[in-house]
């Protein structure tokens, strides 16, 4: 009789070639997915070898592996800075006020495009929505810097044509967030509301129609189908969201702001620029260490999304 460990390894012998055969059958699929797969090796995977820059303190001449280590004193140095408070704050603040506008945007965008049934009209809209995203940032910076202008700006012409007195927008703190939340929502409404359009044509027609013999009216079909029908992508996108919750696209702030706007517009990603690559002394390892910190708590908290959406609901990320 056959022993345990032959049997065993004769299973695993079965398991192999299974395995190869199936590679070697899609081998035009693996290699076609060949390139997805170097990309990642190269700009993802490989540079994870500098992370450990955030633990030493580096010297471009000495180079990685010769300069010396520091342990946890990069992290001590920013957590015991001024600026930590200010850029947790501004970070947070921004990425929020984003989660409460901006994120609910491209859904109600994408229902209302759902409710509408003249066909030409609806893809000229979505069509029209989508162009602000290939619009370059620098352009789009631009575009508001002219709105916003003290002397010629549009929406100075109209508060002064209302009575009112000229703002300079941009030199005041307060007005930062708003501005900056309102450029990406009209930049990304169109673009963001493509995956739950794709979502609603998924949902079977056959129960808008149970619901209408019900009485529903296009109200509560909303409420009972369409919503329930892109719950799972909804809540999928808000777990990735919250993931980003402590990053903050540096390219308009930085085409924005100014001294005067540090206080509100001043983020992590800005300061890691002006920490890593902007000064005359760059600081390397503190620059790194700051974008561990970003990414580790950005791990966390989807993590911590995740467990609670498979815990209250039926759909995760895993």
């Amino acid at each position: 009789m056959k022993t345990a460990v032959s049997i065993s390894a004769g299973l695993r012998e079965s398991r192999w070639k299974k395995t190869m055969h199936e590679i070697w059958r899609d081998r035009v699929l693996y290699f076609l997915f060949l390139p997805v797969i170097v990309y990642y090796i190269v700009f993802r995977y490989a540079p994870m070898y500098g992370v450990v820059i955030a633990f030493k303190n580096f010297n471009v001449y000495d180079g990685i592996a010769g300069s010396p280590w520091v342990g946890w004193a990069n992290f001590t140095q920013f957590f015991k800075s001024v600026y930590f408070t200010r850029l947790l704050k501004n970070t947070l603040g921004i990425n929020l006020l984003d989660i409460l506008i901006g994120f609910p945007a491209p859904i109600f965008f994408a229902l209302m495009l759902n409710e509408i049934r003249n066909v030409m009209f609806k893809r000229t809209i979505q069509t029209i929505s989508y162009l602000p995203h290939f619009i370059s940032t620098v352009v789009v910076v631009g575009m508001v810097v002219n709105f916003l202008s003290l002397s010629t700006g549009i929406v100075n012409n109209i508060i002064e044509a209302c009575g009112g007195q000229r703002v300079y927008f941009l030199t005041e703190p307060n007005y930062f967030w708003g501005i900056y939340t309102t450029m990406n929502v009209w930049k990304g409404i169109g673009w963001g509301a493509i995956i739950y359009i794709a979502a609603l044509a998924g949902i079977d027609p056959t129960l808008y129609e149970a619901a209408i013999i019900d009485g529903a009216g296009r109200w509560k079909q909303t409420i009972h189908v369409t919503l329930p029908g892109i719950s799972t992508t909804i809540v999928t996108m808000f777990i990735l969201k919250i993931g980003h919750l402590l990053e903050v696209g540096y390219e308009s702030i930085i085409l924005m702001y100014n001294p005067k706007l540090y206080p509100a517009a001043d983020v992590f990603s800005t300061y890691i620029y002006r920490v890593g690559l902007a000064s005359s002394d760059p600081n390397y390892s503190l620059a790194t260490a700051i974008g561990l910190f970003q990414s580790l708590i950005g791990l966390v908290l989807v993590v911590i999304a995740n467990r609670l959406s498979k815990k209250y609901s039926e759909a995760a990320l895993w």
